[in-house]
């Protein structure tokens, strides 16, 4: 029976446009790909390992030319809209106290800080959930078998009683590698809210 559900936020609530974002920068930044070191800056940024600061400096090192603004621009450029009728969804599933609520994101600071100022409700969002876990407050990111260990030791729970919902393949896939349930929502034509209907099976 599961008893914990276990949500990403990106392209599960709030919408991401990841390939739009990819090509935005990509034209800014004059390139066809990232090369290693910015994969490395974006990977250490998301864990916390790098502050805001040293991660705009490495950037504006490394492209001159542009200002703290095209940067900071380019990187927020991924985040999309909120739909309400996603908050109405969680607000009903916390209010019904059927299951432990707990959502585990790869963020980091400047597109949480950038959600707090663009998505009004985002503090009633939060407050929907028992457990809040951002990757760069933990220093844990996703696929890395790690950070669901961590989400599972910390809130003493059982595998075969979580169900996780996530957009990106691998890491649902890792999760289920530890005997959790898993839902690789298909953000494209899927809608977290229908999670009852799609995984009826699991409930």
């Amino acid at each position: 029976m599961i008893k914990t559900l276990i949500f990403d936020f990106g392209d599960v609530f709030i919408n991401l446009d990841k390939q739009g974002a990819m090509s935005n920068a990509l034209s800014l930044f004059e390139m066809t790909e990232f090369e290693h070191d910015m994969i490395e800056a974006n990977i250490q940024y998301e864990i916390g390992e790098i502050s805001t600061s040293e991660f705009l400096g490495f950037y504006k090192t490394k492209f001159p030319h542009l200002s703290e603004e095209n940067i900071v621009h380019a990187w927020n450029y991924i985040i999309k809209d909120f739909p309400n009728h996603r908050l109405e969804f969680v607000k009903q599933l916390s209010n019904s106290n059927h299951y432990k609520l707990i959502l585990l994101s790869n963020t980091n600071e400047m597109h949480i800080d950038f959600i707090k100022e663009n998505v009004s409700f985002y503090n009633t969002f939060k407050e929907c959930f028992d457990k809040f876990y951002l990757s760069h407050e933990i220093n844990l990111r996703k696929p890395n078998t790690n950070s669901y260990e961590f989400v599972l030791n910390e809130n003493n729970l059982s595998p075969e009683e979580c169900l996780f919902v996530d957009d990106t393949k691998e890491n649902t896939d890792t999760a289920q590698k530890l005997g959790i349930h898993t839902w690789n929502i298909d953000e494209t034509k899927e809608d977290v809210v229908n999670l009852f209907e799609i995984q009826k099976h699991l409930f």
